[in-house]
């Protein structure tokens, strides 16, 4: 069979899988968009995949489902073969810089001499985390996670996170690719250290969760650590006080992370402004990654944009460089399925289901924070189960949400803050979104981009285009300029503060 005919074929069997009502949309084009057909004869199909977490995910996943779409339509049982090809490459692939090769993992790491000892004690990092939650919570929730070497309880929430209930789309698919290439790979070069950025409850945590699941589950071997960097501060400063009495309070503090294979920390930008801190979680960070062990870190905004001396942020970035945009609605409708979903699978609840329409008003009317996103659709929920409203319709639940929904993003425009933008520096909109390159011109139009990603919570690509067309390149340029640009200028910070104040009072 010719390639022309075979991809023909292959794009059939794929539209007619989607067609399957238990078939998540999003979550099979993630996955299925990275499977290659190779051969296929009258009741044979061979295709590859580029690693052994995408053989595994789609056999015990699709593959049921896939010999289901043969039959139906060419009659016949099917043999389906899935090998993995490590040489295959998609458009997912990102490309990085490379360091030079670390030398090997030791199972004996050399300990550096630090002027204390240690206290030895259980280590329990602290993280709030629910079942297909993007991020974890600011407030509340369970504080126990899995640590070095444990290999998650069923109880535990964090064993939850996983690659299989993460969410993929647009916006997160390059992230979400480098995560799966760290977890199977862990201290690759090109991938260490791992920074993962973007906003808050965007999903930087569940990939985190997911990298140390995956090692644990297939690299029983190796001991992983995840922290956040607000408990890496306050486990240093009792490590500080307890040194005059312990001798031996910084030893053991640094120890049990320079033996960690994967060391995963949260949140880094919490390091700001602490020096000591800092200092000690640098000879950590040199001793790893001189041993090829793998460094994943996440924070809420890109390296350089983190207020340390640049010896710092400049080791950041070495490595594998991604950022979370904002949830598209189609992301946001698969992860509202994906909620859906999991209430139903869950004991002791009647059966029921959500109409489609409710769900796409979910979709388009949350932020991109995944949290408020579940709120709406427990609150939905609770209508239907607990308050017995089994036939609930749109009309009935939008005045139920309009308080929920307390963003600005829901009743702005992106042309409601060019206005103001516009007003308050004195230029056209045609200026504005026109091509003139002039500074007066320019400023403001970075500054309404920026805006507008603060605020609204859309996907680049959504801005620029409502900025004269633009690409996704030159809005992301648009908001680095402001966000580096304000951690020096005090007056550019006040102006933006002003300019929120303003947009928010519309």
């Amino acid at each position: 069979m010719d390639s022309e005919t075979l991809n023909s074929q292959w794009a059939d069997i794929c539209n007619h899988m989607r067609s399957y009502n238990f078939i998540d949309e999003s979550q099979f084009n993630a996955f299925f968009s990275r499977i290659i057909p190779q051969a296929m004869s009258d009741d044979f199909l061979m295709v590859t995949v580029e690693n052994s977490f995408l053989k595994n995910w789609i056999e015990s996943h699709y593959l049921e489902a896939l010999k289901q779409a043969l039959f139906d339509l060419y009659h016949i049982p099917f043999t389906v073969i899935i090998e993995i090809d490590a040489s295959q490459t998609t458009p997912a692939t990102p490309t990085f810089t490379t360091t030079p090769t670390p030398a090997p993992v030791t199972s004996e790491p050399t300990v550096i001499e630090i002027p204390s000892p240690e206290p030895s004690s259980s280590y329990t990092p602290t993280s709030e985390i629910s079942s297909y939650t993007y991020e974890k919570e600011e407030e509340g929730g369970d504080k126990t996670s899995p640590s070095q070497g444990s290999h998650g309880a069923a109880d535990n929430p964090a064993s939850l996170l996983t690659f299989e209930t993460f969410v993929v789309g647009d916006s997160n698919r390059m992230a979400y690719s480098m995560a799966v290439g760290v977890a199977e790979q862990p201290g690759r070069p090109s991938f260490n250290p791992l920074f993962i950025y973007g906003k808050s409850g965007l999903g930087k945590t569940h990939l985190m969760r997911a990298i140390q699941n995956y090692v644990q589950q297939n690299f029983t071997h190796l001991k992983t650590v995840y922290i956040d960097s607000q408990e890496l501060v306050n486990e240093y400063t009792e490590a500080s006080a307890a040194h005059d009495k312990d001798k031996q309070s910084f030893r053991n503090f640094k120890q049990r992370f320079e033996e960690a294979n994967v060391l995963l920390i949260d949140d880094i930008q919490h390091l700001q402004g602490k020096k000591q801190t800092l200092e000690i979680f640098f000879q950590i960070f040199n001793k790893l990654i001189s041993e090829g062990r793998q460094i994943v870190l996440s924070a809420d905004r890109a390296p350089k944009n983190i207020d340390v001396d640049e010896r710092y942020y400049s080791r950041f970035q070495q490595g594998g460089t991604v950022d979370i945009q904002p949830p598209e609605v189609e992301t946001k409708l698969g992860i509202v399925k994906s909620f859906i979903r999991e209430y139903q699978r869950m004991d002791g609840l009647a059966p029921f289901t959500i109409p489609e329409d409710i769900q796409m008003y979910i979709a388009e009317n949350s932020g991109s924070n995944i949290r408020e996103l579940k709120g709406a659709v427990n609150k939905v929920i609770s209508q239907v189960i607990y308050l017995d409203q089994p036939d609930i319709t749109l009309s009935d639940i939008r005045p139920m949400l309009e308080d929920h929904f307390t963003h600005s993003s829901k009743k702005l425009k992106v042309e409601d803050i060019q206005g103001v933008v516009e007003k308050f520096y004195g230029v056209s909109h045609a200026d504005l979104l026109g091509p003139k390159r002039s500074q007066d011109i320019v400023f403001p139009r970075h500054v309404a981009i920026f805006l507008c990603h603060d605020i609204l919570d859309l996907p680049l690509k959504s801005i620029a285009n409502k900025f004269g067309g633009r690409d996704h390149s030159t809005a992301d340029n648009s908001i680095k300029k402001i966000e580096q640009r304000m951690i020096t200028d005090r007056d550019l910070r006040e102006e933006i503060e002003v300019l929120k104040h303003t947009i928010k009072d519309l």
